[in-house]
């Protein structure tokens, strides 16, 4: 059984507690949060489970694991303080809120001989997972290419507090185009260069719900970015990523090969029905044949508990690589090469969820 250690009790936990609650495999054991009253009252709902200080939990003996659930801004901090004590970490995405600041992390995981691991692992649900059993069964001959696109008109009209969306390390890119991005080197490989380009429609958003309706905020981010990933195989894909659109009627992703094409369910879920349109033939579902059935933020805590690496520090590694390359392709107007790369994971057979919890 892997003892975990939780810093950072905000939104985002509520569902990684929902996941991992009665895991066989997994034990919480101590939680950290700034506001202390915050990790109280989670603590008071995990048996067993400790309030300590950040310092304390990475340190604590009882912790084989850290789940790094903070801000991104110290999503490295916390890592960094844990691998020096001889701790393996899981963290929400982005591996780090800079690429040499991955870079730091990961290093320092290969001199302590620690693992990293790293959202998003909605990828491991039966959405993506049927979608990339269906590619290496095949199904679509030798993939081409692949569009992955989000479309909206931004967060301030929701989110009470929208001004990170907005700030440097923010814009829709690095928000949502974790999932789409790990999605496609899931399914295609890791990629080679890429290139890309990047708008801002307007300087200014304003707040439209919460305390703070009706207040302008500075845009300091480009709000829609477009690219092509050169993957390693060959195949091409195209990103789009905006906060300047309303909606779209695409499919969150679309994968064609040649002899067939397929719809990929929304990444940012775990779960969602794979469209395949063979060669000479009409559009059919495909019934799940792999990934984490009904699984939830924090299966890839499991995964990783359980010796895999299908949510990688290396995956996430080369993700933020990605988008960081293609945010310096949009600047520069040059195609940007990429220096790290990551084995494609293995396939997840299809797991009922009575199974991954007795893991």
């Amino acid at each position: 059984m892997t003892g975990v250690g939780i810093v950072g009790l905000g939104v985002i936990s509520r569902q990684y507690l929902d996941t991992l609650k009665g895991v066989s495999s997994v034990r919480i054991v101590a939680v950290a949060d700034l506001d202390t009253a915050r990790a109280d009252a989670v603590a008071e709902t995990i048996p067993g489970a400790r309030v300590l200080t950040t310092d304390q939990l990475v340190a604590d003996p009882e912790v084989d694991a850290v789940l790094n659930l903070t801000i991104p801004a110290a999503h490295a901090e916390v890592a960094l303080a844990a691998i020096a004590h001889g701790k393996d970490v899981f963290g929400e995405k982005p591996l780090a809120a800079t690429l040499p600041d991955a870079a730091r992390v990961m290093d320092a995981a290969a001199a302590a001989g620690v693992r990293i691991g790293a959202a998003p692992d909605t990828v491991l649900g039966t959405g993506v997972q049927t979608a990339r059993a269906a590619i290496d069964e095949g199904l679509i001959g030798r993939p081409v290419s692949a569009s992955a696109m989000w479309i909206s008109a931004g967060h301030e009209s929701w989110h009470p507090q929208p001004d990170f969306y907005y700030r440097e390390g923010g814009g829709p890119l690095l928000d949502m185009g974790p999932y789409y991005v790990t999605s496609l080197v899931q399914l295609l490989g890791p990629v080679a260069s890429v290139s890309g380009a990047a708008s801002r429609s307007r300087d200014t958003r304003v707040i439209g719900s919460g305390p703070r309706a009706g207040e302008s905020i500075a845009v300091d981010v480009d709000t829609h970015l477009t690219g092509i990933l050169h993957h390693a195989s060959g195949a091409l894909s195209t990103v789009t990523m905006s906060f300047d659109g309303v909606r779209s009627t695409a499919a969150p992703i679309e994968v064609h090969g040649v002899d067939g094409s397929l719809l990929v369910p929304d990444p940012n879920m775990f779960t969602g029905a794979v469209q395949l349109h063979p060669r000479g033939g009409e559009w059919q579902t495909l019934q799940p044949s792999a990934g984490y059935a009904d699984g939830g933020r924090g299966i890839g805590l499991i995964d990783f508990a359980a010796g895999h690496a299908r949510a990688s520090g290396a995956m996430a590694h080369h993700v933020l690589e990605i988008m960081t390359a293609l945010a310096a392709s949009a600047a520069s107007g040059a195609r940007e090469p990429l220096h790290t790369t990551v084995e494609r994971p293995s396939l997840v057979p299809l797991t009922p969820a009575d199974t991954w919890r007795s893991l």
